[in-house]
């Protein structure tokens, strides 16, 4: 009977060690899970400020007129795109 009970203490001291690497491990994934989000928050902050910044080296290079045909034929279609964007737009709301 002794056996059987050093047995079971041993079990029982072996799932209390599980159960504390288990609560150890969950903080750290819900810390990690926190500093996932951080960061993509960061990275997506960034991208944000990134497409800003290339717009508006876009317009200064536009306003300065020192463009090369590629940027020019680039900056052509970009404001062909935007202008079928507004025109569709405005058949939308004429539909309305």
């Amino acid at each position: 009977m002794s056996d059987i009970e050093a047995h079971i203490s041993r079990v029982n001291d072996k799932l209390q060690v599980l159960m504390k690497l288990y609560a150890t491990l969950e903080k750290e994934n819900e810390k990690l899970k926190q500093q996932l989000e951080q960061k993509e928050h960061v990275e997506k902050t960034t991208e944000e400020k990134v497409k800003k910044l290339q717009q508006q080296v876009e317009i200064a290079t536009a306003v300065s007129g020192v463009q090369d045909d590629k940027n020019k034929t680039d900056l052509e279609k970009r404001i062909n795109a935007y202008i079928k964007e507004i025109d569709q737009c405005i058949a939308m709301l004429q539909n309305q």
